[in-house]
């Protein structure tokens, strides 16, 4: 047995790139982001599962992303690089034939240089980070961009703060007022360009933000963009982080486990090793507060998360020594039992895409179902 894999149901992230296409109104595209590795899952398997679940772009935030997913030989579908590009960055995502986004003028005079090539103008319209804060610019931006040659006005985007936050005071309806002026006086300019806007959340939760595309990341794995229930939204989780119960020993009452002494033994106490740790994706904020699930039960993480261990309390019973060998899963079902992901998140206090980018690259990904 490995001492870490992370299973990736393939079949679960068609069948969400399905549902989320179902939601969608009819006229507009879903595009799957497969950024950071597919949110740890693997970019090029989950690409190739969203496009058969009924995806029509891929979004990811580095020309470098882009790269790895053509040279895995996805020729022809459309990529968006989302990020910030230096001009060798933008020289690369231009040989991929992907597309990039533009809020300065100078990143149009980058394409320029480099031949030309499909630009999507983001407008920041409250989530103040990339993009343009001002309306006026990105419209007199897509006008520069008709006038220069080989550049072409492929979108007109945004990126939305709290769609995820059901009480944000009305933040998410200002940000989407906002842009739905800029997108209509720019694609009076180049109806060819995309609007899009919606991330999983706001594709889930206004129907009005879809626009001609909605970029989904989270929810295409499984997870609920509201970090609440998945089953809810009719999701389908797709990852399974597993391990194994590599030794059993007794602790009697009073001895100690772990590092600095962090867990005390109150009883005779049998307790599992794990072998896998911090540099795997089980965060060390999970100390004592992480369980497993071994034997369709939960056993409790106790005392300090390691790198490459961790301990678990198993019960005062011998025939714990039973489970020498057993499977245990960090993130996942066994039997009646499930681990979420957002389960795990609300015990670091964070966010469901944090647990998945967080799992190891030494931890391989095996892939079922197609």
């Amino acid at each position: 047995m490995e001492r870490a894999a992370a299973e990736v149901d393939l079949g679960a992230i068609a069948h969400n790139a399905a549902l989320l296409r179902e939601r969608l109104c009819a006229s507009a595209l879903l595009c799957a982001v497969v950024k950071a590795e597919g949110y740890g899952h693997g970019a090029l398997p989950a690409a190739r599962a969203a496009l058969a679940g009924g995806a029509r772009w891929l979004a990811v935030a580095t020309a470098q992303e882009a790269a790895q997913l053509r040279a895995g030989g996805l020729r022809e579908v459309p990529i968006l690089v989302m990020g910030a590009l230096c001009e060798e960055e933008i020289a690369l995502a231009l040989s991929c034939s992907a597309d990039i986004v533009a809020w300065r003028e100078q990143t149009l005079q980058t394409l320029v240089r480099a031949g030309g090539g499909r630009v999507h103008l983001k407008l920041d319209s409250g989530m103040g980070r990339l993009g343009s804060r001002d309306p006026e610019e990105v419209v007199a931006l897509a006008r520069r961009a008709l006038e220069l040659p080989g550049v072409q006005v492929a979108g007109v985007m945004t990126h939305f703060a709290t769609a995820d936050e059901m009480s944000d005071e009305g933040y998410f309806e200002q940000q989407l007022a906002a842009f739905r002026d800029v997108a209509s006086r720019v694609k009076a300019l180049a109806p060819q360009a995309l609007a899009h806007a919606a991330n999983s959340a706001a594709l889930l939760r206004e129907r009005s933000a879809h626009f001609d595309m909605a970029r989904c990341g989270i929810a295409i794995y499984g997870m609920d963009p509201f970090g609440a229930d998945a089953a809810a939204q009719g999701l389908r989780p797709a990852l399974t982080l597993r391990t194994y119960v590599a030794e059993v020993k007794l602790l009697r009452a009073g001895e100690y486990a772990t590092y600095g002494r962090r867990y005390r033994a109150q009883t005779d106490t049998y307790i599992g090793v794990l072998p896998i740790g911090y540099a795997d994706g089980f965060r060390r904020g999970l100390s004592g507060r992480g369980e497993v699930l071994i034997g369709g039960r939960r056993s409790p993480q106790v005392g300090t998360v390691s790198m490459d261990n961790i301990t678990v309390a198993l019960g005062s019973d011998p025939s714990c020594l039973q489970l020498l060998g057993s499977e245990a899963v960090i993130i996942g079902a066994q039997g009646q039992e499930r681990i979420s992901a957002e389960e795990v998140a609300e015990k670091l206090q964070t966010i469901n895409y944090e647990v998945t980018c967080a799992i190891g690259a030494r931890v391989p990904r095996r892939y079922v179902g197609s």
